[in-house]
């Protein structure tokens, strides 16, 4: 089972158990995250696509740690001006371990099971 989802404006497949870096996110460490926007959802063979989300599926994950990726430096140069500039950039990053991926067909099937 797998999911596409959006967020920090870019999409990523995800299965339970990947760890994924995103964009910088406002969350502690080792606190719950949810993803409710979810593009697409493929479960045994059977995948939903969303207009532009899927209703009812949601993705959760944890929160593992927040950094800096590895450096990359910025080079401005103009020539037979005498113009030069450097600078470096590091992107901010937090690394979430996905844990679950909720469908509502998952729901209504532990409901029936329950009762």
């Amino acid at each position: 089972m797998y999911a596409i989802i959006e967020s920090c404006g870019k999409q990523y497949k995800v299965t339970e158990g990947d760890v994924v870096f995103f964009e910088k996110l406002d969350t502690e460490e080792g606190k719950k995250v949810t993803f409710d926007k979810v593009v697409l959802v493929s479960n045994e063979g059977k995948i939903e696509v969303g207009a532009p989300y899927v209703k009812g599926v949601k993705v959760e994950g944890k929160v593992v740690s927040h950094g800096k990726g590895k450096k990359i430096i910025v080079y401005k140069y103009k020539a037979k001006k005498n113009y030069r500039r450097t600078q470096g950039h590091r992107q901010p990053y937090t690394k979430v371990e996905i844990t679950t991926i909720k469908t509502a067909s998952a729901k209504k099937a532990k409901e029936t099971v329950e009762a």
